[in-house]
């Protein structure tokens, strides 16, 4: 969990994000990131563990739902947020 929330710090003090949600399910475990409270998710970070052996267990989802990175390692999977390969558009 922290270097999920040391990621969602550094976009906070960006202004890239204001809020989050934390969804624990039956399957998997979300941490949506938004940039306004009232919206979908601009970003998700979800641990599918089904899917360890498979792709990965780790994927960051966009705002339309496509897949940004997936794979085993957390930190590996986060380094998405490091590069500025995306853009938000309002």
């Amino acid at each position: 969990m922290s270097p999920i929330l040391d990621v969602y710090g550094r976009m906070v003090a960006t202004g890239e994000a204001k809020d989050y949600a934390i969804g624990m399910y039956p399957d998997c475990a979300v941490f949506a990131i938004y940039r306004r409270t009232a919206e979908q998710p601009t970003w998700r970070i979800e641990k599918v563990p089904a899917l360890a052996r498979k792709q990965g267990q780790y994927v960051v989802y966009g705002s339309a739902g496509q897949v940004l990175k997936r794979g085993h390692d957390l930190k590996a999977v986060l380094r998405v947020f490091d590069r500025k390969k995306f853009v938000v558009v309002d």
